[in-house]
């Protein structure tokens, strides 16, 4: 049972919310550029052409991450059937229709995929509750800034996990480690994480209690490994992140965390990431140590509230191996720990889903990359007669690996061109008696129509799914998890036409 009376305030959350920071613009030359926040706004850089950096910068100086108005995803998560608030559980805690569970199982595979296959990390899996009272955990959430939930047992007191990284330090504490495995690369995709956020900071799927989070850790031989591990995971993130669908130079901003001791003796790091990142970006200085790590960045999304959501990010720990008694085997076989590395590629992937429906609604049409849309192609017939035809362009579609459904429904055609548009149907063919016989076929392409006029190409078969595969790429691929057609599927969430 969750005994909320029962949860504990880290020492590090509180050192969160009372550390004084100092706070820069940095260049990718590596200039420092002090800021400070006067009559209201944040001044000491020239912020022209830079307004989502100084809207990032206003964010996180203020510290206030309390939500007074629903952001225009929350509509969306409904209308497209993705996801919604689930009263009977804690707040925080969603539930997921088919197309929503649909694109969080594309994107862990996206993900997974970078971090396994291209990445090179060993997949593991660890327990999601751990002995509140364990003296080395105990350790850690103290310097974890996070709020738990606390589940009682017979025995004992169990905290739910808020992240990968003691299940994977506790099983590297077990292994034998040679200095041959380093950087040795460990990954969970835990779902799920849990983490006690503040009742007035929870809205929709930027900030939630019960997430979905991949989880990185590299253990590196000595800092300059570390730092230069940290340069090739950040390739990685940004691989991931593009891959996904993002403009990285258009969608982030990237803000570093620093100790300032830590920073004195290491400017390359923050110079190196900078000029990889090639933007300025907004650093953070602290001049004492009040976490386990000493470094971090975050890949941060601006949303149409002007509100930061980080969806990426790296740090450097310098003390989990020492708690944990990590070791590996040095060159001069002594005993030795190893610097960590914390990693997640695209942060929770429920914010992931959040900030593309953020970015959706700046669009002409909003829309979401092909490859994720719950349906890529709708095929709507004008009579009975033309079910034939829509079965067998359906069949022929999904045989190449497409989302197709068929809207056979006995609604007038006017009817279910809306429709389809209003779940952002990337393309919609109807067929008639003409496009029976005919070899090309009429599709609308939401991407390229506007409110007023719809964009319309003529393609054969092979021409269209040579479109589609084109857009798609190598990325993930699973079949829909509702039912092809439309007089079969049930209404998950209801809208009147108004709404839509």
């Amino acid at each position: 049972m969750v005994n909320e009376q029962d949860k504990e305030v880290s020492r590090a959350l509180i050192a969160e919310e009372t550390l004084k920071s100092s706070w820069y613009i940095v260049e990718p030359s590596g200039k420092l550029n002090p800021l400070k926040i006067k009559d209201g706004d944040v001044v000491g850089y020239n912020f022209k052409k830079r307004f989502n950096l100084k809207k990032l910068a206003m964010y996180e100086m203020a510290k206030s991450r309390e939500v007074k108005e629903e952001p225009v995803h929350v509509k969306y998560m409904r209308k497209l059937e993705l996801a919604d608030y689930e009263p009977a559980s804690d707040p925080g805690n969603m539930r997921y229709y088919p197309n929503g569970e649909l694109i969080r199982d594309l994107l862990i595979d996206m993900v997974n995929a970078h971090v396994v296959n291209h990445y090179g990390a060993m997949k593991v899996e660890t327990p999601i509750m751990y002995d509140f009272k364990h003296p080395t955990l105990k350790t850690y959430l103290d310097r974890f800034p996070a709020r738990q939930y606390i589940v009682k047992s017979v025995k004992k007191d169990l905290f739910l996990r808020f992240s990968a990284c003691f299940g994977q330090f506790l099983m590297a504490k077990d292994m034998v480690i040679s200095h041959k495995n380093m950087p040795m690369k460990m990954y969970e995709l835990t779902k799920y994480s849990f983490r006690l956020e503040k009742r007035g900071e929870l809205v929709g799927l930027h900030r939630l209690r019960t997430f979905t989070m991949p989880d990185c850790h590299a253990f590196c031989a000595d800092m300059d490994s570390a730092k230069e591990e940290l340069m090739d995971r950040f390739s990685m993130v940004l691989n991931v992140n593009s891959n996904i669908g993002f403009s990285v130079s258009k969608d982030f901003e990237l803000a570093v965390r620093i100790v300032r001791p830590f920073y004195n003796k290491n400017k390359d790091v923050v110079r190196n990431l900078v000029k990889r990142f090639r933007k300025p970006a907004l650093l953070e200085m602290w001049n004492k140590q009040h976490f386990y790590f000493v470094f971090k960045y975050e890949l941060n999304f601006i949303d149409t509230l002007d509100k930061a959501a980080a969806l990426a990010t790296d740090q450097i720990d310098v003390e989990n191996a020492n708690n944990y008694k990590i070791r590996f085997t040095d060159k001069d076989n002594t005993q030795k720990e190893p610097i960590i590395l914390h990693c997640s590629p695209s942060g929770a992937i429920e914010r992931v889903m959040y900030a593309l429906l953020e970015r959706a609604s700046r669009m002409r049409l909003p829309h979401l990359p092909l490859w994720l849309e719950p349906e890529q192609v709708r095929v709507l017939t004008v009579a009975d007669r033309h079910d034939e035809k829509a079965v067998e362009l359906s069949e022929a579609l999904c045989y190449e690996g497409i989302r197709v459904g068929i809207d056979d429904r006995n609604e007038r055609l006017g009817r279910k061109v809306f429709d389809a548009k209003a779940k952002w149907v990337p393309y919609i063919i109807v067929i008639g008696d003409k496009e029976t016989k005919g070899e090309k076929l009429p599709v609308v392409v939401r991407r390229k129509s506007t409110l007023k006029k719809d964009h319309m190409n003529k393609w054969t078969l092979e021409e269209f799914v040579k479109e589609l595969k084109e857009q798609i790429g190598d990325k993930p691929y699973r079949p829909m998890y509702i039912p092809t057609r439309m007089s079969k599927r049930p209404i998950f969430v209801a809208w009147s036409q108004e709404e839509l």
